[in-house]
Protein backbone atom coordinates (compact mmCIF):
# COMPACT_ATOMS: atom_id res chain seq x y z
CA UNK A 1 0.00 0.00 0.00
CA UNK A 2 1.51 3.21 -0.80
CA UNK A 3 2.34 5.71 1.76
CA UNK A 4 1.34 9.14 2.75
CA UNK A 5 4.77 10.42 0.46
CA UNK A 6 3.23 8.90 -2.58
CA UNK A 7 -0.28 10.57 -1.89
CA UNK A 8 0.95 13.93 -1.28
CA UNK A 9 3.67 13.71 -4.36
CA UNK A 10 0.89 12.62 -6.58
CA UNK A 11 -1.29 15.71 -5.14
CA UNK A 12 1.56 18.00 -6.11
CA UNK A 13 1.85 16.65 -9.25
CA UNK A 14 -2.28 16.29 -10.30
CA UNK A 15 -2.23 20.37 -9.07
CA UNK A 16 1.20 21.01 -11.50
CA UNK A 17 -0.77 19.21 -14.68
CA UNK A 18 -3.91 19.91 -14.01
CA UNK A 19 -5.16 22.47 -11.73
CA UNK A 20 -6.89 26.38 -12.83
CA UNK A 21 -7.82 24.72 -16.24
CA UNK A 22 -11.38 22.89 -17.61
CA UNK A 23 -10.56 19.34 -18.01
CA UNK A 24 -11.70 16.35 -19.48
CA UNK A 25 -13.09 13.72 -17.08
CA UNK A 26 -13.96 10.46 -18.09
CA UNK A 27 -14.55 6.92 -16.58
CA UNK A 28 -14.33 4.11 -19.27
CA UNK A 29 -14.60 1.31 -16.29
CA UNK A 30 -18.12 2.91 -15.77
CA UNK A 31 -17.73 2.52 -11.82
CA UNK A 32 -17.17 6.24 -11.62
CA UNK A 33 -19.64 7.04 -14.64
CA UNK A 34 -21.90 9.25 -12.75
CA UNK A 35 -19.16 11.74 -11.28
CA UNK A 36 -17.55 11.61 -14.49
CA UNK A 37 -20.47 13.12 -16.41
CA UNK A 38 -20.62 15.81 -13.55
CA UNK A 39 -17.08 17.20 -13.60
CA UNK A 40 -16.37 16.53 -17.36
CA UNK A 41 -15.53 20.27 -18.59
CA UNK A 42 -15.18 21.30 -15.19
CA UNK A 43 -12.11 23.20 -13.55
CA UNK A 44 -10.09 21.32 -11.29
CA UNK A 45 -9.38 24.15 -9.06
CA UNK A 46 -7.27 22.28 -6.18
CA UNK A 47 -5.79 18.82 -4.79
CA UNK A 48 -5.43 18.29 -1.31
CA UNK A 49 -3.53 14.87 0.63
CA UNK A 50 -3.78 14.20 3.80
CA UNK A 51 -2.41 10.63 4.98
CA UNK A 52 -3.04 7.95 2.53
CA UNK A 53 -6.26 10.29 1.03
CA UNK A 54 -5.91 12.25 -1.76
CA UNK A 55 -8.85 14.83 -2.63
CA UNK A 56 -9.53 16.62 -6.64
CA UNK A 57 -11.74 19.77 -5.36
CA UNK A 58 -13.28 20.94 -8.50
CA UNK A 59 -15.37 24.38 -9.22
CA UNK A 60 -18.95 24.28 -7.77
CA UNK A 61 -17.77 22.73 -4.70
CA UNK A 62 -17.58 19.41 -5.85
CA UNK A 63 -14.68 17.01 -4.31
CA UNK A 64 -13.65 13.50 -5.47
CA UNK A 65 -12.07 11.42 -3.05
CA UNK A 66 -9.48 8.72 -4.25
CA UNK A 67 -8.05 6.14 -1.32
CA UNK A 68 -5.72 3.85 -3.53
CA UNK A 69 -6.04 0.89 -1.23
CA UNK A 70 -3.32 -1.81 -1.74
CA UNK A 71 -3.43 -2.16 -5.77
CA UNK A 72 -4.57 1.10 -6.71
CA UNK A 73 -2.26 3.12 -8.86
CA UNK A 74 -2.50 6.09 -11.18
CA UNK A 75 -1.19 6.04 -15.14
CA UNK A 76 0.26 9.06 -16.85
CA UNK A 77 0.43 9.85 -20.50
CA UNK A 78 0.99 12.26 -23.15
CA UNK A 79 -1.54 13.35 -25.62
CA UNK A 80 -2.86 12.13 -27.04
CA UNK A 81 -4.17 9.77 -24.72
CA UNK A 82 -4.22 6.28 -25.72
CA UNK A 83 -7.35 4.05 -25.53
CA UNK A 84 -8.31 2.99 -21.20
CA UNK A 85 -8.13 -0.04 -20.70
CA UNK A 86 -11.06 -1.43 -19.25
CA UNK A 87 -9.94 -1.16 -15.24
CA UNK A 88 -9.86 2.76 -15.79
CA UNK A 89 -11.98 4.03 -13.01
CA UNK A 90 -11.19 7.89 -13.35
CA UNK A 91 -9.24 9.72 -16.41
CA UNK A 92 -8.48 13.47 -16.51
CA UNK A 93 -7.48 14.57 -19.39
CA UNK A 94 -5.64 18.12 -19.57
CA UNK A 95 -3.60 20.24 -21.62
CA UNK A 96 -0.81 18.37 -21.75
CA UNK A 97 -1.11 15.33 -20.18
CA UNK A 98 -3.63 12.36 -18.81
CA UNK A 99 -3.66 10.30 -15.82
CA UNK A 100 -5.70 6.86 -15.21
CA UNK A 101 -7.19 5.68 -11.66
CA UNK A 102 -6.90 1.79 -11.72
CA UNK A 103 -7.92 -0.39 -8.49
CA UNK A 104 -8.47 1.60 -6.06
CA UNK A 105 -10.59 0.99 -2.91
CA UNK A 106 -12.14 4.30 -3.17
CA UNK A 107 -13.15 6.91 -5.62
CA UNK A 108 -15.99 8.79 -5.08
CA UNK A 109 -17.55 12.11 -5.55
CA UNK A 110 -18.13 13.42 -1.59
CA UNK A 111 -20.00 16.52 -0.60
CA UNK A 112 -18.23 19.16 2.29
CA UNK A 113 -19.75 17.05 5.17
CA UNK A 114 -18.32 13.40 4.11
CA UNK A 115 -14.96 15.09 3.42
CA UNK A 116 -15.38 16.39 7.07
CA UNK A 117 -16.12 12.67 8.12
CA UNK A 118 -12.97 11.21 6.72
CA UNK A 119 -10.75 14.25 8.27
CA UNK A 120 -12.20 13.54 11.27
CA UNK A 121 -11.22 10.08 12.16
CA UNK A 122 -7.76 10.37 10.66
CA UNK A 123 -4.45 11.34 13.47
CA UNK A 124 -2.05 13.70 12.21
CA UNK A 125 -0.29 14.03 9.29
CA UNK A 126 3.72 14.59 9.45
CA UNK A 127 4.07 15.84 6.31
CA UNK A 128 1.18 18.38 6.65
CA UNK A 129 2.42 21.70 8.05
CA UNK A 130 -0.46 21.96 10.62
CA UNK A 131 -0.03 18.61 12.02
CA UNK A 132 -0.50 18.52 16.07
CA UNK A 133 2.01 15.31 17.17
CA UNK A 134 0.28 16.19 20.83
CA UNK A 135 -3.02 14.36 19.25
CA UNK A 136 -1.22 11.20 18.15
CA UNK A 137 1.00 11.22 21.57
CA UNK A 138 -2.50 11.53 23.44
CA UNK A 139 -3.88 8.51 21.33
CA UNK A 140 -1.02 6.30 21.98
CA UNK A 141 -1.59 7.04 26.28
CA UNK A 142 -4.73 5.14 25.72
CA UNK A 143 -3.91 2.38 23.50
CA UNK A 144 -2.33 -1.09 24.99
CA UNK A 145 -1.69 -2.49 21.84
CA UNK A 146 2.15 -2.92 20.15
CA UNK A 147 3.59 0.39 19.05
CA UNK A 148 3.56 -1.59 16.08
CA UNK A 149 0.61 -1.46 15.74
CA UNK A 150 -0.18 1.97 16.78
CA UNK A 151 1.96 3.52 14.47
CA UNK A 152 -0.20 1.83 11.40
CA UNK A 153 -3.70 2.99 13.03
CA UNK A 154 -4.75 5.72 10.46
CA UNK A 155 -6.72 7.38 13.63
CA UNK A 156 -3.40 7.78 15.39
CA UNK A 157 -1.20 9.17 12.78
CA UNK A 158 -1.86 9.47 9.40
CA UNK A 159 -0.17 8.10 6.68
CA UNK A 160 2.60 5.85 8.07
CA UNK A 161 2.64 2.45 6.75
CA UNK A 162 4.76 -0.42 6.73
CA UNK A 163 8.54 0.56 5.56
CA UNK A 164 8.24 3.62 7.98
CA UNK A 165 7.02 1.81 10.75
CA UNK A 166 9.60 -1.00 10.75
CA UNK A 167 12.58 1.54 9.71
CA UNK A 168 11.65 4.37 12.66
CA UNK A 169 11.74 1.90 15.48
CA UNK A 170 14.53 0.26 14.27
CA UNK A 171 16.31 3.62 14.16
CA UNK A 172 15.06 4.82 17.58
CA UNK A 173 15.88 0.82 19.46
CA UNK A 174 12.19 0.40 20.10
CA UNK A 175 11.00 -3.31 19.58
CA UNK A 176 7.67 -3.18 17.51
CA UNK A 177 5.78 -5.02 20.54
CA UNK A 178 6.61 -2.56 23.06
CA UNK A 179 3.04 -1.54 24.45
CA UNK A 180 2.06 1.94 22.95
CA UNK A 181 1.50 3.55 26.53
CA UNK A 182 4.97 2.61 27.49
CA UNK A 183 6.42 4.56 24.96
CA UNK A 184 8.03 7.68 26.94
CA UNK A 185 7.59 11.26 25.76
CA UNK A 186 10.99 11.39 25.19
CA UNK A 187 11.08 8.74 22.42
CA UNK A 188 7.95 9.82 20.84
CA UNK A 189 9.22 13.11 19.83
CA UNK A 190 12.38 11.23 18.39
CA UNK A 191 9.88 9.48 16.40
CA UNK A 192 8.10 12.26 15.60
CA UNK A 193 10.84 14.35 14.05
CA UNK A 194 12.09 11.88 12.22
CA UNK A 195 8.99 10.95 10.80
CA UNK A 196 8.44 14.15 9.44
CA UNK A 197 11.93 14.47 8.09
CA UNK A 198 11.50 11.25 6.12
CA UNK A 199 8.21 11.57 4.49
CA UNK A 200 8.55 15.14 3.69
CA UNK A 201 12.02 13.80 1.75
CA UNK A 202 9.81 11.14 0.45
CA UNK A 203 7.63 13.60 -1.21
CA UNK A 204 10.38 15.64 -2.87
CA UNK A 205 12.52 12.35 -4.04
CA UNK A 206 9.75 10.65 -4.77
CA UNK A 207 11.10 7.01 -2.56
CA UNK A 208 11.41 5.87 0.63
CA UNK A 209 15.07 6.53 2.03
CA UNK A 210 15.54 6.05 5.76
CA UNK A 211 19.31 4.79 5.48
CA UNK A 212 21.82 7.69 6.60
CA UNK A 213 24.28 8.55 3.83
CA UNK A 214 27.34 8.27 5.83
CA UNK A 215 26.39 4.65 7.25
CA UNK A 216 25.81 3.62 3.42
CA UNK A 217 28.85 5.44 2.08
CA UNK A 218 27.07 6.61 -0.43
CA UNK A 219 24.34 9.80 -1.08
CA UNK A 220 21.03 8.95 -1.20
CA UNK A 221 20.62 9.15 -5.24
CA UNK A 222 23.10 6.54 -5.84
CA UNK A 223 21.14 4.12 -3.24
CA UNK A 224 19.66 1.01 -4.35
CA UNK A 225 16.34 0.14 -3.01
CA UNK A 226 17.85 -2.55 -0.78
CA UNK A 227 20.50 -0.28 0.25
CA UNK A 228 17.71 2.24 1.30
CA UNK A 229 16.17 0.95 4.06
CA UNK A 230 17.44 -0.95 7.60
CA UNK A 231 15.60 -3.58 8.56
CA UNK A 232 12.84 -3.89 5.98
CA UNK A 233 12.74 -6.95 3.75
CA UNK A 234 16.15 -7.16 5.38
CA UNK A 235 18.18 -10.81 6.16
CA UNK A 236 20.38 -9.39 8.42
CA UNK A 237 21.03 -6.39 10.47
CA UNK A 238 22.96 -3.56 8.49
CA UNK A 239 24.68 -2.53 12.08
CA UNK A 240 24.76 -5.57 14.10
CA UNK A 241 24.71 -8.29 11.39
CA UNK A 242 22.07 -9.97 13.85
CA UNK A 243 19.43 -11.78 11.61
CA UNK A 244 16.28 -9.84 11.41
CA UNK A 245 13.24 -11.43 12.56
CA UNK A 246 10.14 -11.30 10.71
CA UNK A 247 6.37 -11.97 12.04
CA UNK A 248 2.85 -11.39 11.30
CA UNK A 249 1.99 -8.40 13.60
CA UNK A 250 -2.21 -7.84 12.99
CA UNK A 251 -2.29 -8.67 9.59
CA UNK A 252 1.00 -6.91 8.49
CA UNK A 253 4.88 -8.34 8.11
CA UNK A 254 6.84 -6.45 10.95
CA UNK A 255 10.67 -6.32 10.83
CA UNK A 256 12.87 -6.40 14.14
CA UNK A 257 16.55 -6.59 14.77
CA UNK A 258 16.37 -7.91 18.37
CA UNK A 259 19.66 -7.08 19.62
CA UNK A 260 19.24 -3.21 18.54
CA UNK A 261 15.56 -3.21 19.16
CA UNK A 262 15.60 -5.63 23.08
CA UNK A 263 11.71 -7.35 23.22
CA UNK A 264 10.27 -5.68 26.23
CA UNK A 265 10.19 -7.78 28.96
CA UNK A 266 7.10 -9.38 28.98
CA UNK A 267 6.98 -10.53 25.92
CA UNK A 268 11.09 -11.87 26.10
CA UNK A 269 11.50 -15.63 25.10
Amino acid sequence: MPEGHTIHRLARDHATWFAGRPVRVESPQGRFLAGASLLNGATLESTDAYGKHLFHRYDGGRTVHVHLGLFGRFFVHGLPAPEPRETVRYRIIGEERATDLVGATACELLDPEEIDAILARLGPDPIRKDADPERAWAALQRRSIPIGRALMDQSVLAGVGNVYRAEVLFVHGIHPETPAKQMTREQWDAIWVTLVSWLRRGVRQRRIITVDPEEAGKPRSRMTRAEATYVYKSDQCPRCGTDIRRWDLAGRWAYACESCQPRPRSNQR
